[in-house]
């Protein structure tokens, strides 16, 4: 992998990828979409249906929830993060991506990650930590817990899909302490001083 000047030219060879078996059957490359200068990079799976369809991540009802999530402690989905996935295109069926296929993406991801520069990263759901950190570890037992590495703050929590499946949002319950996961995010943000960028 080359190392790009800028995302817009990852994005424009990204597009045109090959290297695994979802390049047969998708429609849209899935790259990414979110403010580039955003101090907040967001790490899901990979695309679904809808995200296929629409060549953008995070846009079916997960995505719906990831948006409710995010702003229920005041951080915008779009201003103040980037978003994307560990494989970008949809695997068949929606269903998880292979090893073979982690691997032949995360040189974009990677070179995603040193575009962008960010300081913290939020992992969704157990494929993100265990394709980019390599941790095997069930995302209930790992989930709200800083891991540091190469400068960079992780933060994993459950996927939004996840939360869709557990509706209650009881004290202890999936979606309760996903708020108090990201409200650790944006502490952080606000407690080391990295200032998420300001809306026009």
């Amino acid at each position: 992998m080359k190392n790009y000047s800028s995302l817009k030219k990852l994005n424009s060879e990204c597009v045109e990828c090959t290297s695994c078996n979802l390049s047969e059957t998708r429609k849209n490359v899935v790259v990414g979409k979110g403010n580039e200068s955003a101090q907040v990079v967001i790490i899901g799976e990979g695309p679904g249906e809808q995200e296929d369809i629409t060549g953008l991540p995070f846009v079916g009802r997960a995505g719906k929830m990831l948006d409710t999530a995010l702003s229920s402690v005041d951080i915008d989905p779009l201003e103040d993060c980037y978003i994307t996935n560990i494989v970008k295109c949809r695997p068949p069926n929606n269903r998880k991506p292979s090893a073979v296929e982690s691997e032949a993406c995360m040189p974009w991801l990677n070179e995603q990650i040193n575009l962008l520069k960010p300081k913290i990263i939020i992992l969704a759901g157990s494929t993100a930590v265990q394709s980019f950190l390599g941790i095997d570890e069930p995302i209930s037992k790992i989930r709200g817990q800083w891991i540091e590495k190469d400068n960079i703050k992780y933060m994993p929590i459950f996927h939004p899909s996840y939360l869709l499946r557990n509706p209650s949002k009881n004290k202890g319950k999936p979606k309760w302490l996903t708020w108090q996961d990201l409200k650790k995010v944006k502490k952080a943000v606000s407690y080391t001083h990295l200032t998420l960028p300001t809306k026009a």
